[in-house]
């Protein structure tokens, strides 16, 4: 079963297709597999809320934005959103959801931000991460964007979960590639993630400039027992995404002659 669409899956072999990841391609069918489904709707985006708590009147960029729900749901918090997203389809459905006030921007979080420096509060990055071999780069990049005291809140696929992708088993210690099919009905779309150990999460957060204020493991919405019942108690027993909020230290007071 797939963490993210809640479909079988196919391992993908060596010679993966090189074209991965082409959310243009398949972006109606990914916002409408994770509009209300249980891993996403249901237990990702719960805890992403929970997690950011009272963002009334907050500065907001959603990094990887997607189709916008997470977007949605801050801004229905009283959140001053921004969205930015890799994926100009992703991105029209995002407008289509939020309407045209709303500032959304096309580019990746392997780039240079298209922000002036502090200009946000906080920043969320559900399960985003995970696409980047190197988190260094991105990390900085969030940093710069967020003012002393901001938070990032980030979600990513469970180093457990990306560690038993594969057989034989990879090395745990190691930042490796692993691939798989996502699955739409009779639609296959072959996809390609990086793992990496926990501390190595923790380690890239802290040279970034990042304090971990939180770490979080979460379980489903109680509610949605009723509505998956199948689904629902392997997703309660077993991990499948792990939680951060980073704190960008605040700004040392002015010293007293």
């Amino acid at each position: 079963m797939d963490p993210v669409t809640d479909a079988p899956v196919h391992r993908v072999r060596a010679e993966t297709p090189a074209r991965t990841n082409d959310y243009d391609g398949f972006a109606e069918a990914y916002a409408a597999k994770t509009e209300n489904n249980l891993v996403n709707a249901h237990y990702e985006r719960p805890a992403m809320r929970a997690l950011a708590g009272d963002v009334a009147g907050r500065r907001v960029l959603d990094a990887g934005c997607g189709s916008g729900p997470l977007s949605a749901a801050l801004r229905e918090r009283g959140a001053v959103v921004t969205g930015l997203d890799a994926s100009a389809a992703m991105l029209a459905l995002a407008r289509r959801r939020l309407g045209a006030d709303v500032d959304l921007r096309l580019g990746d979080l392997g780039e240079p931000l298209p922000f002036a420096d502090s200009v946000f509060d906080d920043v969320v990055a559900s399960l985003v991460l995970h696409y980047l071999e190197d988190w260094g780069p991105a990390l900085a990049e969030l940093r710069r964007v967020l003012r002393p005291g901001g938070r990032l809140i980030a979600s990513v696929e469970h180093p457990i979960v990306a560690y038993e992708f594969t057989d034989p088993r990879p090395d745990y210690f190691a930042t490796t590639s692993y691939g798989f099919d996502w699955s739409f009905g009779e639609r296959s779309v072959p996809m390609r993630f990086w793992r990496r150990p926990l501390h190595a999460m923790t380690d890239a957060f802290t040279a970034a400039g990042f304090r971990l204020s939180a770490l979080s493991e979460p379980r489903p919405d109680p509610a949605a027992r009723e509505l998956f019942p199948d689904g629902f108690h392997d997703l309660a027993t077993k991990p499948c995404f792990l939680f951060f909020v980073l704190e960008v230290p605040a700004a040392a007071p002015d010293a007293v002659a």
